[in-house]
C-alpha cells in the first residue's frame, strides 16, 4: 500500500478483497467529506479491481460527477446500467451527467426510463420536465413564458456561479430528495469547472 495523492488518498492493493473493501469505504469517506476528485482517483483504481461491482461504479460515478467530470461520469453511469439493469439510480445518474454535457435528447431518454422504473421518486419526474421543458420549446420556435435558452447559457450560468451553482452532486440512492432548482440527489455540490470532454482519467 503506498500514501499519497489528493487527500491523502493511496492507491488500493490489487488481489486483496479485504483491502479492496476498505479502499472502497475510504474513496466514500472522502467523497462524503467533500473530496471528490481524491475519491474519484481512489475509486477508479478499486473498479480496475471489481470493474463489475455496481457498488463500486456507483461510487465511482457519484465521485466523478460531483467532482466535476461528467464526461467520465457518462461513462460510468452507462457502465452500471449494464452492470445493474435494473437499477432506475443508474439511469437518473447517467441522464442528469447527460444534461451536464448538453445533451439534453439522451439525457430526456436516460431519465424517461428512471421515471418508467420508479415513477413516485419525485426527483426523477422533476428532473425529466426540466430536460423536456428545454427541448419542447425548441420545437416551436422557441418562444413562451419560461423558455429556458438552452445548455450552452445554462453551462455558464453555472460556471459563473461558482462551487455552489445549482447542480448538486449525486450521493446514494438512499440519499434523494433534493428541493432546490435542479431536481437531483441532495449532498455533495461539485465544482463548476468547464469539463474537457473527455473527462476520464486512464
Amino acid at each position: 500500500m503506498s500514501a499519497g495523492g489528493p487527500g491523502g488518498a493511496a492507491e488500493p492493493e490489487h488481489g486483496d478483497g479485504l483491502g479492496t473493501y476498505e479502499w472502497l469505504q475510504r474513496g466514500l469517506g472522502l467523497l462524503e467529506d467533500g473530496h471528490a476528485a481524491a475519491a474519484a482517483t481512489v475509486l477508479e483504481r478499486v473498479a480496475a479491481d471489481e470493474p463489475r461491482s455496481a457498488s463500486v461504479l456507483e461510487a465511482l460515478a457519484r465521485a466523478q460527477f460531483t467532482a466535476g467530470r461528467p464526461g467520465a461520469a457518462v461513462r460510468t453511469f452507462e457502465r452500471l446500467a449494464e452492470v445493474a439493469p435494473d437499477s432506475d439510480y443508474a439511469r437518473f445518474g447517467y441522464g442528469l451527467s447527460l444534461r451536464r454535457l448538453g445533451k439534453l435528447p439522451q439525457a430526456a431518454e436516460q431519465l424517461a426510463l428512471a421515471v418508467a422504473m420508479r415513477p413516485q421518486r419525485a426527483e426523477y419526474v422533476e428532473a425529466l420536465a426540466r430536460v423536456r421543458a428545454v427541448l419542447e420549446p425548441r420545437t416551436d420556435g422557441g418562444s413562451g413564458p419560461g423558455f429556458d435558452p438552452g445548455p450552452a447559457s445554462d453551462a455558464a450560468a453555472g460556471e459563473a456561479a461558482g462551487p455552489e451553482s445549482a447542480e448538486p452532486g449525486l450521493l446514494g440512492p438512499r440519499a434523494l430528495g433534493g428541493t432546490g432548482a435542479e431536481p437531483s440527489p441532495q449532498g455533495l455540490r461539485g465544482p463548476s469547472s468547464r469539463e474537457d470532454d473527455d473527462g476520464a482519467h486512464a
